[in-house]
C-alpha cells in the first residue's frame, strides 16, 4: 500500500526545507542537526542549486559547515552556476573553512566557471592568507582561466587596485566620485 501525502503535508515539508536553508545560512547548527537527524537530506539545495553546505560555508559558519560534512554533504557539489563551496569561501576569505573543506577532499583546482579556480578567486580579491593556504596545499599557480590569466596576474592586479584606492583616500572598493559615470 502506497502512503498518501496530503497537500498540507507537502506544504509543511516545503516550509521545513526553507527553514533548513535559513538555518544553514544563519549558522543555526543545533536546529539543523535535529533536522538532519530526523531525515532531512544533507545535500538539500534551493532553486538555484545552493546546498546547505554552500550556504553555511559561504556565510562563514564553521561549526555548521563541519556538521554538514560529517553528515555526508557532498564537498564539491556545484550550484547552478557551476561553483563549489570552496570557490565561494576562497572568494570570501574564510580561511578556516577553506582548510576544513580541503580536509574533507574538496577539489583544490576545481573550475568555478570561466576557468577560474579557488586560488584565482582568492588572489583576485586580495585574500592573501587563503592564497598562501591554497598554495601550500597544492593549488596550481600555473592554471589559467579562459582569458589566459593566472592567479599570480590576478594577485598583482588586486594589489594595484588596493594601492589606487589608498591613493584616493578610499578604503572601499567604490570609484572616487570624480571618476564615476
Amino acid at each position: 500500500m502506497q502512503a498518501v501525502v496530503t497537500e498540507a503535508e507537502e506544504q509543511r515539508y516545503a516550509e521545513l526545507q526553507l527553514l533548513a536553508l535559513d538555518c544553514a545560512r544563519g549558522g543555526q547548527t543545533e536546529t539543523l542537526a535535529a533536522m538532519l537527524a530526523s531525515g532531512l537530506p544533507a545535500n538539500l539545495a534551493d532553486s538555484k542549486g545552493q546546498t546547505l553546505l554552500m550556504l553555511a560555508s559561504y556565510h562563514g559558519h564553521l561549526d555548521t559547515t563541519r556538521l554538514l560534512l560529517e553528515r555526508g554533504a557532498e564537498v564539491d557539489r556545484r550550484n547552478d552556476r557551476g561553483q563549489t563551496p570552496l570557490g565561494g569561501v576562497a572568494f570570501k576569505g574564510e580561511l578556516e573553512i577553506v582548510s576544513l573543506l580541503l580536509d574533507h577532499g574538496a577539489e583544490i583546482d576545481a573550475d568555478q566557471g570561466g576557468g577560474m579556480t579557488p586560488l584565482m578567486l582568492a588572489a583576485m580579491f586580495g585574500r592573501t592568507r587563503v592564497v598562501d593556504l591554497l598554495s601550500a596545499r597544492g593549488a596550481s599557480p600555473q592554471r589559467r582561466n579562459r582569458l589566459g590569466l593566472s592567479a599570480g596576474w590576478m594577485a598583482r592586479v588586486s594589489g594595484w587596485v588596493v594601492r589606487i584606492f589608498r591613493r584616493f583616500g578610499s578604503s572601499s572598493p567604490s570609484l572616487p566620485a570624480q571618476t564615476r559615470s
